[in-house]
């Protein structure tokens, strides 16, 4: 385990994704250090159920686009459950709306060790 792993363990993260490798890779190394990994979600009716039920969620790793459908909606429920999000996507940040602009952004493809940090800011607060 590594300081910026300690955060994540046992921290329960949805992992909202379409592509099956990037989701697999992703649930992996989260499991690897030790984090709860809910999902992967591969669409967005299952997204935002998943958001409005699923009490303890501790964070959301969320794709920008699930099979040709934006994600923002989704975003949006998080944001109003004050759940941790960061943006996992191959879209730049300025094609994201300003709403977001808080949001972190870790473009695809993904550098673990980045994303692991983002996240453990962000759940830390």
């Amino acid at each position: 385990m590594t300081l910026l792993s300690a955060p994540l363990l046992n921290r329960h993260i949805l992992l909202v994704e379409d592509d099956y490798l990037i989701a697999d890779a992703l649930a992996e190394a989260l499991r690897a250090i030790g984090a709860q990994v809910l999902g992967p979600v591969g669409n967005v009716e299952d997204a935002l159920r998943s958001v409005s039920r699923v009490d303890g969620l501790e964070a959301v790793l969320l794709d920008v686009n699930l099979g040709g459908q934006c994600t923002f909606a989704v975003a949006d429920a998080v944001q109003a459950r004050r759940i941790p999000l960061v943006f996992v996507t191959a879209y730049a940040r300025d094609l994201l709306p300003p709403r977001f602009s808080r949001v972190p952004h870790c473009l695809k493809p993904i550098d673990f060790d980045e994303l692991a940090g983002v996240l453990a800011v962000q759940i830390a607060g």
